[in-house]
């Protein structure tokens, strides 16, 4: 299946993603309907399950299979990939696991989503400085406004690949280098691109992104990477069966943690969404990141003329393609656009309402490749 034919064949885009018969759906940076073929593969696997131990279908080679996809869609190792699932506990991993001392600071974005705030903030009680990003718009982020705001005692630096607002891509790869050439190490909270734009893990040291948006996989499976150099310093702060040796499943007197990113699997996997993870990343990389992205960059550009044209004000509506998520969120200066998106729902058009620390509210599409320039055009008349 490639991007082209799925845009231009009604009847199989129809087939492949059964959510279009009913729905205009502009909401991937919420929580995705499933593609066929990742709902059928989950499917068939609980109805295999239903017949005999729910590990013998697929395990362990399900684990390989997964490192493997995951490591082809973040350009790493496969050992250097966690099968661990949410975006939350897997960052929350990487907070508990590391040692700070009590005079290390660590620059967090206050205004990112929750998941790679609080984990972060709840340092503060070991006695680390817990700094917060200024910058001059919603997620924007620059790589001068980082390196302005970190110093000598900088351990780590947590950000989101892009913002869940503004839909402002950082330049990650950027301010990994410069990181990196000052020792600090650098955490990417990646499910606002993951699926959606090319990944290399290169310049990070930690990245963590669940699969229910852009991924177009099961909500609570998802992948955490650790860069092979690092893996000494994060302890795994949950212990289990899995991630430490246990010959015939009889305790041992050490604890010795097994090699590679499979430390930090303490216990059973979740097949079910495993499964499900494993069929959507080989769909994604099937259709091709390159495409998929710059399909993304085309409908935002798309919208945002359009929506321009209509008086609303885009978020980083100029923003160079480098910068440019696949979030389109507009507004219009201290209207409740509340109505608007019930409108919307009621049209059968799913989009995202979203509020920043001020109040003001914005509709946020994030239309993925299948979506056509048909459905964005029936959106945007209904926009008035």
């Amino acid at each position: 299946m490639n991007l082209a034919e799925i845009l231009a064949n009604e009847e199989l885009r129809r087939y492949e993603f059964p959510v279009v018969r009913e729905k205009i759906f502009l909401a991937h940076a919420g929580d995705c309907p499933l593609p066929r073929r990742v709902a059928e593969a989950v499917s068939q696997y609980a109805l295999s399950c239903a017949t005999g131990d729910q590990e013998q279908f697929v395990y362990p080679a399900i684990l390989e299979r997964g490192r493997k996809a995951g490591a082809q869609l973040l350009n790493c190792e496969p050992d250097e990939v966690a099968l661990v699932g949410p975006t939350s506990l897997a960052l929350s991993f990487f907070a508990s696991g590391l040692k700070f001392r009590r005079r290390d600071n660590i620059l967090v974005y206050f205004d990112d989503y929750p998941s790679n705030v609080y984990p972060w903030m709840a340092l503060a009680e070991q006695g680390v400085e817990v700094r917060l990003m200024n910058t001059r718009g919603l997620g924007l982020i620059r790589p001068m406004d980082v390196l302005g705001q970190v110093d000598e005692n900088t351990r780590l630096v947590a950000l989101a690949s892009c913002h869940f607002v503004s839909g402002y891509r950082i330049d990650y790869q950027a301010i990994g280098k410069a990181l990196r050439e000052r020792h600090i190490l650098f955490c990417l909270d990646g499910i606002q691109t993951l699926g959606a734009f090319p990944f290399s893990m290169e310049l990070v040291d930690m990245m963590a992104a669940d699969a229910h948006k852009w991924l177009l996989g099961p909500c609570g499976s998802g992948l955490m990477y650790v860069r092979r150099p690092i893996q000494d310093q994060i302890r795994p702060p949950v212990y289990g069966w899995n991630n430490v040796k246990c010959p015939d499943f009889v305790a041992q007197e050490q604890l010795i943690l097994r090699q590679g990113a499979h430390k930090y699997e303490a216990g059973t996997y979740n097949l079910l969404g495993l499964v499900g993870l494993i069929t959507a990343i080989e769909l994604i990389l099937e259709v091709g990141l390159e495409n998929i992205s710059t399909e993304l960059l085309r409908k935002r550009s798309f919208l945002t003329s359009a929506l321009q044209g209509k008086g609303y004000q885009v978020l980083h509506a100029d923003v160079s393609p480098v910068n440019a998520g696949g979030i389109t969120s507009f507004f219009q200066p201290g209207k409740d656009l509340s109505p608007l998106h019930q409108k919307l729902t009621a049209a059968n058009i799913m989009t995202s309402l979203r509020v920043d620390r001020a109040g003001q509210k914005y509709i946020r599409l994030s239309p993925h490749f299948y979506n056509t320039d048909a459905e964005l055009a029936r959106t945007l008349e209904v926009i008035d």
